[in-house]
């Protein structure tokens, strides 16, 4: 499967995107590309040039004191919190710094904050930061934890995103469909590759995929 990869270039930023085609299923959906953000989440130049180019896509005046990290995206938020702090981003935290959170998934997909970390969410504004958005359902389960928490969601960050906004919020996305312009997304029960009877060549999720 891997030698099928492909890649795609980002109009608002020097960065490129390895896809594989295929029949992939998702938690929310059935999509046409694996999108390995591996390297991207993982090696250190390529995290960090990440989150210079998503400080680019703020308004100077939004307010971050915290960045609920999913899809595994820990590292690329640690040098966002950093560049958003050097950039001038203003942090309603005593300490002038900014959290940096991932919240727990149950198996029913309902997201969580244990005790320790309720303080980091409650009261606090708030930026979540995603591998990759697809139907916008993980962004509303993440909206709904967060506001359960007590916190106020300021902004949406992502590598990839199918969607420009949600909400009243954009999403701040390096990868868009005008950069990979033969990207599909379909529900469950409306993808083409199966009523072909075409079989699914993974699962995927924010650690990776799983052949079948």
């Amino acid at each position: 499967m891997e030698s099928r990869k492909i890649s795609f270039r980002s109009k608002s930023c020097n960065l490129n995107l390895s896809v594989i085609p295929g029949h992939f299923a998702t938690r929310n959906s059935h999509v046409n590309y694996y999108m390995d953000m591996t390297t991207l989440k993982n090696r250190q130049s390529n995290a960090l040039e990440a989150a210079e180019a998503l400080v680019q896509l703020y308004k100077h005046n939004t307010v971050v004191d915290t960045i609920v990290c999913l899809d595994r995206t820990e590292v690329i938020g640690a040098f966002l919190a950093e560049k958003l702090t050097e950039a001038g981003f203003f942090s309603y935290n005593r300490h002038k710094s900014i959290y940096i959170v991932t919240p727990e998934i149950d198996t029913d997909g309902q997201m969580f904050f244990r005790k320790n970390i309720q303080p980091m969410i409650r009261d606090k504004n708030i930026i979540i930061l995603m591998a990759s958005i697809t139907t916008g359902i993980t962004i509303n389960r993440s909206w709904d934890c967060i506001e359960f928490y007590g916190g106020k969601l300021q902004g949406i960050s992502s590598i990839f995103s199918a969607i420009d906004e949600y909400g009243n919020l954009p999403v701040n996305s390096l990868f868009t469909t005008r950069d990979i312009p033969t990207y599909h997304t379909y529900t469950k029960h409306d993808c083409p590759y199966c009523k072909n009877g075409q079989k699914i060549d993974a699962l995927v999720n924010g650690y990776g995929y799983s052949e079948l």
